[in-house]
């Protein structure tokens, strides 16, 4: 019982109690339907947030199925099924063996100096081959540089293995590239379920964004 309620017993005139309900019934609607706006404001720009991260994760993926099936095109085995690593890098002739091609990028890891930039080195199976130089602050006064390698295809994308740290063993080292790309599967699976994870939000944020309070009309009704 509100105070109006309250006063309109006390007086024993039912036309003010009637009145008092009468507004307590209106206080009550008014109150639903700004939870019912505010609701809808806040659904009105979570679609517009999901259906641009949909629209973004989508390209994405359009993006690495291209470079799949780019790599599925290309992709050379020897006479036992195996996949070939035919890396090429900047400054090692065409047909250097695994221990020169593990030294080369070995050398790159502790070296190069690219500036924050993605500097290109060689190439695999048509994509690009690139390291980068990463600067973080170890303490005060220490700058600690870090070498990075990626693989990058005609989609844009920048694939790495072991976060994208050379191993100082050569044959492992020779293989970091190959072994990212091998990841591509299983990065377009997880693009896919965080797809259909965001289309499954979505009918129910438009069913909300693109309803009408109803109990105002049938009120006026």
């Amino acid at each position: 019982m509100n105070f109006s309620e309250y006063v309109a017993i006390l007086s024993g005139n039912t036309d003010l109690l009637e009145k008092a309900k009468l507004e307590k019934q209106i206080a009550g609607l008014e109150s639903e339907r700004q939870a019912f706006n505010r609701s809808k404001f806040s659904s009105k720009y979570k679609l517009e947030d999901i259906t641009a991260t949909l629209e973004s994760t989508q390209a994405r993926l359009d993006r690495m199925t291209l470079d799949w099936e780019n790599l599925q095109k290309r992709i050379e085995k020897n006479k036992d099924g195996e996949i070939l690593n035919p890396i090429q890098l900047t400054g090692l002739p065409p047909n250097a063996d695994i221990k020169q091609i593990g030294a080369k990028l070995n050398q790159l890891s502790e070296k190069a100096r690219t500036g924050g930039q993605y500097e290109e080195i060689g190439s695999l199976y048509g994509f690009t081959l690139l390291v980068k130089t990463e600067v973080s602050e170890n303490d005060s006064t220490t700058l600690e540089r870090d070498n990075r390698f990626f693989i990058q295809g005609e989609g844009g994308i920048k694939y790495t293995y072991n976060n994208g740290r050379m191993a100082t063993d050569a044959k492992t080292a020779s293989l970091n590239f190959l072994n990212a790309l091998e990841k591509i599967p299983g990065i377009v699976e997880q693009e896919q379920k965080k797809i259909a994870g965001l289309q499954k939000d979505l009918p129910v944020l438009q069913e909300v964004v693109n309803g009408a309070w109803k109990k105002k009309m049938h009120w006026l009704n």
